[in-house]
């Protein structure tokens, strides 16, 4: 077993961080206890599970870790260290972010109600792509559950825990396999798609870390099974890119409304009058209206909790 500590970048708070990283309860790779976030991922090859518990407070954060599945050392710590920072935003500064703030009174209450929040990142685009396309056009409850029994049936596993399949463990699969379990559509022959290319070497999502965002889009909805929404949700969640908001998302249309007190549900180009002017962060917006809509459900605190409340009736398109 592995221990270790890591200091975020303050503000940070380990709670509403894995909160926006799992989005809802029913998430089974993100596990959270009240206390603990725990998941499982690929060191060398092996499967192991990572626990983090945060103590000290958000302005003075200390994350003690813990790593069992592989014999303690240097390198398994440096892995490890690397992963999380880019799941829980560890190192992101948001000081210029809460300076823009001060100009808009209720954008600083919202961002103040969740001080300590870190903008997640899915391990791999990959991973970003399959969670994308798993919850196009069915409510996110249905696609995480849809995630979770992927990630059961194809991923690497250490005791309860299920690492999310790499490329290499779902090219094996076949669409009539996905479909068993509730991939409906062309998304299972999409899945399956990506798979194989990225494991054979004919996708590199590599390169697009080198893109701009606009190019970033572009490529993306160059693949199968990929619209606007998606790729714009892979840029921010998958590559960190916090200027990309997804403003096709229908529930985070709803969620503006309801924040502003609108008339009506912003469309797209709406979504983005409103943000333009927290440029170049436009997409951190999705992360406080999710926390946002999560208290409003009573959700917020419920996430250490297996709940299977909080169906939220949102579709989203490709």
């Amino acid at each position: 077993m592995t221990s270790f500590i890591l200091h975020p970048v303050a503000p940070f708070r380990l709670d509403y961080t894995v909160a926006a990283l799992r989005r809802l309860p029913v998430n089974e790779m993100d596990s959270w206890d009240g206390r603990t976030y725990r998941r499982a991922i690929i060191v060398d090859n092996k499967p192991v599970e990572v626990s983090v518990v945060q103590s000290g407070s958000h302005e003075d954060p200390k994350l003690n870790v813990t790593v069992r599945g592989l014999r303690p050392s240097e390198h398994v710590k440096t892995t490890v260290a690397a992963a999380l920072e880019k799941l829980l935003g560890l190192s992101i500064d948001l000081t210029d972010f809460f300076r823009m703030t001060t100009s808009d009174p209720r954008l600083a209450s919202l961002v103040e109600r969740f001080a300590g929040l870190k903008p997640p990142r899915f391990p791999t685009v990959f991973e970003a792509l399959l969670n994308g396309i798993s919850c196009q056009q069915i409510t996110l409850t249905l696609g995480i559950r849809l995630l979770n029994r992927l990630a059961a049936t194809y991923g690497l596993s250490i005791e309860d825990k299920h690492v999310f399949p790499r490329p290499e463990d779902l090219s094996y699969a076949e669409p009539s396999h996905l479909r068993y379990f509730g991939y409906r559509g062309r998304k299972a022959e999409n899945m399956i798609w990506l798979a194989r290319e990225v494991e054979g070497g004919g996708i590199d999502l590599g390169v697009l870390s080198c893109l701009n965002d606009e190019e970033v889009i572009t490529r993306l909805m160059e693949l199968p099974g990929i619209g606007r929404w998606t790729a714009q949700y892979v840029a921010l969640r998958g590559l960190g890119r916090l200027d990309t908001l997804p403003a096709d998302d229908v529930g985070s249309q709803a969620k503006m409304q309801k924040w502003l007190g609108l008339e009506h549900r912003p469309d797209y180009d709406e979504m983005y009058r409103i943000v333009n002017k927290w440029a170049p962060y436009r997409g951190l917006i999705y992360f406080y209206l999710l926390l946002d809509n999560l208290d409003r459900q009573g959700l917020l605190q419920a996430q250490g909790k297996k709940a299977e409340a909080g169906e939220e009736k949102i579709l989203v398109p490709a």
